[in-house]
């Protein structure tokens, strides 16, 4: 049984307040703020917690995907974890006093994710978690823990993939409790797939070689940006290195991220993105980065969003990490872990050569739906006849 259930009867129209943090979470509030405009008896309430702030990477999504104007904006900024943490917590708890929603709707697992479901569940407010139980089970990723914690406090647990109940279930959540929904990022995907930027427009607003976009190679796009790749010298040398070599195979766009761009230049790096055939661009908007990875030959990532996308988009993805919270994209995609190290990069880099990559299939309620499922979830929940 729901805390609210139990209590005061739920104004019409009963409001979602629905929080956005970090970029990944742009992409995926969109279609669910659009679902719950088009849901009578409810209403969608969004704050932006601020926790990324470069225009680039928060006002620009928005304009691009039509996402309200956020009615409120926390303006958090960075900080330790902890500090980002406790700062959005503090801030936002006098937004769930005036507001006094039906229900938080939290989504993925960066920080801005569990402080506002920890808000939220001390003040007796419904969380919905949408991406509930995926699992890398590598406790030393900060938003695994995020991910295990948010899914223990809340009422409505969201999953895009039929694997995260199994998760859940062995974490003591109850089945009743976890709705089985779809992909939102998918629902965005889909609904833009056909406004994508032309791959060769970007590189040209990006200042780049755009005949590096119709190579007869074709090309492979590149992003880096986990601390465990980037943060330590040895290993983004051997990643810059091994991309520098398989470039003069089949080129490569490298959309470098801040973070990433401050390790290379702090380390010296720079010399091994000197090649003709490595394109390195800044952070591209939501639209650009589409066109990139639809029109790819192969994409490399330590991304959890883009083992999910390039799976949509039927495109062959390496990514370069031990572990992955969304094994349904190697189960049923077209993903491969394949790690940092360099000679198992190049042996993957190799099989796409020799057999044109992974192929894979769309995995069930990839349908571009899922948001409308969410949407009739918090409804059956909080909207009652008169």
């Amino acid at each position: 049984m729901l805390k609210t259930m139990n209590a005061e009867p739920v104004p019409s129209p009963a409001t979602i307040l629905c929080v956005v943090g970090a970029r990944p979470n742009f992409m995926k509030i969109a279609p669910v703020m659009a679902a719950l405009a088009a849901c009578p008896g409810l209403r969608g309430y969004l704050v932006h917690t601020g926790q990324h702030y470069d225009v680039a990477m928060s006002a620009g999504f928005f304009a691009e995907l039509g996402i309200p104007e956020p009615d409120e904006n926390l303006e958090v900024g960075s900080g330790s974890h902890a500090q980002q943490t406790a700062e959005v917590m503090r801030r936002f708890e006098p937004v769930l006093d005036r507001v006094r929603p039906a229900a938080v709707l939290v989504v993925g697992d960066v920080n801005s994710t569990i402080a506002c479901a920890l808000v939220a569940v001390k003040k007796g407010i419904a969380v919905a978690h949408v991406e509930a139980g995926l699992r890398s089970w590598n406790r030393a990723m900060p938003e695994e823990i995020n991910r295990v914690l948010t899914d223990q406090i809340s009422d409505f647990l969201f999953t895009t993939e039929q694997g995260a109940l199994p998760n859940l279930l062995r974490e003591g959540i109850a089945a009743e409790r976890v709705h089985f929904v779809g992909n939102v990022m998918i629902d965005t995907l889909r609904a833009n797939l056909a406004r994508a930027t032309p791959p060769r427009q970007s590189l040209i607003e990006a200042g780049a070689a755009p005949g590096l976009a119709e190579d007869p190679r074709g090309y492979q796009v590149l992003t880096l940006h986990r601390p465990s790749n980037v943060d330590d010298r040895a290993v983004l040398s051997g990643l810059l290195t091994t991309v520098r070599d398989i470039s003069a195979r089949c080129p490569v766009v490298f959309t470098v991220h801040p973070r990433t761009r401050a390790r290379i230049a702090e380390f010296g790096l720079d010399r091994l993105l000197g090649g003709p055939d490595i394109a390195v661009i800044p952070p591209q908007g939501y639209l650009a980065m589409l066109g990139l990875m639809a029109g790819a030959r192969a994409v490399l990532t330590d991304s959890g969003g883009i083992q999910e996308e390039t799976t949509a988009l039927g495109v062959p993805c390496f990514t370069l990490r031990e572990d992955t919270e969304r094994p349904i994209t190697i189960e049923e995609g077209t993903n491969t872990l394949v790690g940092p190290a360099p000679a198992a990069i190049l042996a993957a880099f190799d099989r796409l050569l020799a057999t044109g990559g992974k192929t894979g299939r769309i995995p069930a309620l990839w349908d571009g739906r899922a948001a409308e499922r969410i949407a009739g979830v918090l409804a059956g929940a909080f909207v009652h006849p008169d």
